[in-house]
């Protein structure tokens, strides 16, 4: 009997779980693993490792001040929003996780008549050029979702993009700072590649410091991939309803949110509260008609890093951080 798609992930799941210790969490959260390490095995037998930390729930403010240097129209107004306990990955996702859903799910589509819910062949070389611990590049908000399902059947648990507001929670780490480190520009060779630092290109995931959550690269490498919706007028509808609780967005919109800013970002990119969405040009690699719905060619900018909810079990746990402390 041949087996379903999702049969076969689960039939072919390895997976190690290594916590790294509850002493790393203030209080009550504590009782919850402050980390892991996800091991999945390829088709080919390879082992593909990445790390996930837990980030505390609390109520931060979203959006930037007056008076911060770069404020845009669609950051406004600052608002009260509560996000409950998540886990994030310490990393943007990788070419070598990438690339074994890539090769796993085209393989998959060869035999399956649902070819619709594949990624299609990519146009181009979907690396780029890039080595495999460069982050996974080019890819839609659709091809990004796309991996998070098939990451969930191959491991079992429910990994998802992160909405917009647990992103800006998660990178201004319990601070109202400017970059989440601090607000001195001057700081930012030390925490991300931009266009400063960058020659121009993306570079291996993890060479710069972390934030104070251990979170690599939020700022600069490459933009991410959100899972809400665009809207320039977003923020005034979440203050109507401050403080919003675990927000995702508009229900409907034409594009989505991208985070972080990219290699070729401006100092003023690269703020915590600065928002970017899938532009037109986003596309203009792709000579198909119509545009695929799973590939940005040539879009070396863009790629995202994938959440994962706490049981709701787990929900009434501690605060963890405060949301007003700076650093």
């Amino acid at each position: 009997m041949k087996l379903n798609r999702a049969a076969k992930y689960v039939a072919l799941l390895v997976v190690g779980l290594v916590a790294f210790g509850p002493s790393d969490v203030p209080g009550e959260i504590s009782k919850l693993a402050s980390g892991y390490t996800e091991t999945i095995t390829t088709e080919s037998g390879e082992k593909v490792s990445f790390k996930m930390v837990l980030i505390p729930g609390g109520t931060f403010v979203m959006g930037s001040p007056e008076n911060e240097p770069g404020r845009k129209d669609d950051e406004v107004p600052q608002h009260d929003v509560s996000v409950s306990p998540f886990y994030i990955c310490t990393t943007e996702t990788t070419l070598e996780l990438f690339l074994a859903y890539y090769q796993e799910m085209v393989t998959a589509s060869r035999d399956d008549v649902d070819a619709t819910t594949h990624p299609t062949p990519v146009y181009g070389d979907l690396t780029m050029g890039y080595s495999k611990k460069h982050p996974a590049i080019g890819m839609t908000w659709h091809n990004a979702m796309t991996f998070c399902k098939w990451l969930s059947i191959k491991t079992g648990r429910k990994y998802r993009l992160p909405t917009e507001a647990e992103w800006e929670y998660a990178c201004r780490a319990g601070t109202t700072n400017v970059f989440g480190f601090g607000n001195d520009p001057n700081q930012l060779e030390d925490y991300a590649w931009y266009e400063a630092n960058s020659d121009g290109e993306t570079h291996e995931v993890g060479k710069k410091k972390p934030n104070s959550v251990g979170l690599y690269d939020m700022l600069g490498n490459v933009c991410e991939w959100v899972y809400d919706f665009y809207s320039p007028t977003a923020y005034k509808e979440g203050a109507k309803n401050s403080p919003a609780v675990n927000p995702k967005g508009p229900n409907t919109g034409n594009v989505h949110v991208a985070r972080g800013g990219d290699y070729s970002s401006s100092i003023g990119e690269l703020r915590c509260a600065g928002r970017l969405f899938e532009e037109k040009w986003w596309r203009s690699g792709d000579p198909q008609i119509p545009k695929s719905k799973w590939w940005l060619p040539s879009m070396d900018f863009i790629g995202f890093r994938i959440a994962r909810s706490i049981d709701p079990n787990d929900q009434s746990m501690g605060k963890g951080f405060n949301p007003t402390k700076t650093h």
